[in-house]
């Protein structure tokens, strides 16, 4: 469910209710059941809230909301707001959703957007649900990838300084991004994957006038990737990467750190209206891969400023919902 301030309480009702998501998937809500019933009541909808212990008691009505309780009550929680109790909740929703995946009840798990801020006020010390499912699975080896139609991005670093992911932009790590890439492809049924490799410096370090870590780093582990039968192409230069990715040159693009991949997916799914500021569409999805278990997530933040008004978008939730089933799908 996200965090219950925000605007994920809303749009897991939104998606939930959509018949081309419930055309592939059986959506089961981890949250708060009052929550979600404030949320119906904001989206001015009479829509009945099913509170399961098991994902087996999920019935098959189309227009009710089957809730597994995380036994956390948010209904005091005020919209829009950082809150303690609100961040403990997101956490607990995810940390119960990572367990029914890892004991095969359910077959795949989709996050609405948590708050960093309300995670560390009540203790969670992670950045984000990439940190958290690794943290919960036990993972060491894993990248964020991003995508927003054939427009799919997978990340050497994240969610650290510039300083530090340009040094974690080594010959191992950008192989195994790639090898990551590559299995991910496979499996949502891409049977020969061409990967673009994207430089770490300007003109891909123009064969080392603008630095190394091309020469050094980036190349070897391309050569690395393709002696174990990888299609991997680079470095190409940043600057034009990712138009290539979207005329179809490469399947995945593979970003050396985070502002590198989130800018072009986000200029390409985010549009704002020029005269009222407000982002008329939010496409594009957040997956990690390299987990046991299978996690999408939309690509926005919790968006406190239209939480509880009923008017955001579950296009990205639902993009991402039916990523889940195609790669739920492949991994069966």
């Amino acid at each position: 469910m996200g965090d219950p301030a925000g605007i994920g309480p809303e749009i897991c009702i939104k998606a939930c209710l959509d018949a081309s998501v419930q055309a592939v998937c059986r959506p089961l809500v981890i949250g708060c059941p009052a929550r979600l019933a404030q949320a119906a009541e904001v989206l001015g909808l009479d829509v009945p809230i099913l509170q399961v212990a098991r994902p087996e008691e999920m019935t098959d009505n189309p227009r009710q909301i089957a809730v597994y309780d995380i036994g956390i009550n948010c209904g005091d929680i005020a919209w829009g707001q950082v809150q303690k109790k609100a961040g403990l909740a997101a956490y607990t929703a995810v940390e119960k959703a990572v367990r029914l995946a890892q004991s095969g009840q359910v077959q795949a798990t989709v996050t609405a957007p948590l708050n960093k801020e309300a995670l560390h006020l009540a203790g969670i010390p992670f950045p984000g649900h990439t940190e958290i499912y690794a943290h919960l699975t036990g993972t060491r080896d894993f990248a964020m990838m991003l995508a927003d139609g054939d427009l799919r991005v997978i990340h050497v670093s994240t969610h650290v300084s510039l300083r530090e992911a340009c040094d974690r932009a080594t010959r191992a790590r950008v192989l195994r991004t790639i090898q990551l890439a590559y299995e991910a492809l496979k499996q949502m049924g891409i049977e020969d994957p061409v990967i673009g490799v994207a430089g770490l410096n300007p003109h891909a370090g123009e064969n080392g006038l603008f630095g190394r870590e091309e020469l050094d780093e980036i190349i070897p582990a391309i050569q690395d990737a393709n002696a174990l039968g990888i299609h991997a192409v680079g470095p190409v230069p940043p600057d034009t990467v990712f138009a290539k990715a979207i005329g179809g040159a490469y399947d995945m693009v593979v970003a050396m750190y985070h502002d590198q991949g989130h800018i072009p997916v986000k200029v390409k799914g985010f549009q704002m209206d020029k005269k009222t500021g407000a982002f008329t569409s939010v496409r594009g999805i957040n997956m990690t891969l390299g987990l046991p278990i299978i996690r999408v997530s939309v690509d926005h933040g919790t968006a406190f400023d239209q939480a509880g008004k009923g008017t955001a978008s579950d296009e990205s939730l639902r993009e991402a919902l039916y990523l889940a089933a195609r790669f739920a799908g492949g991994r069966a």
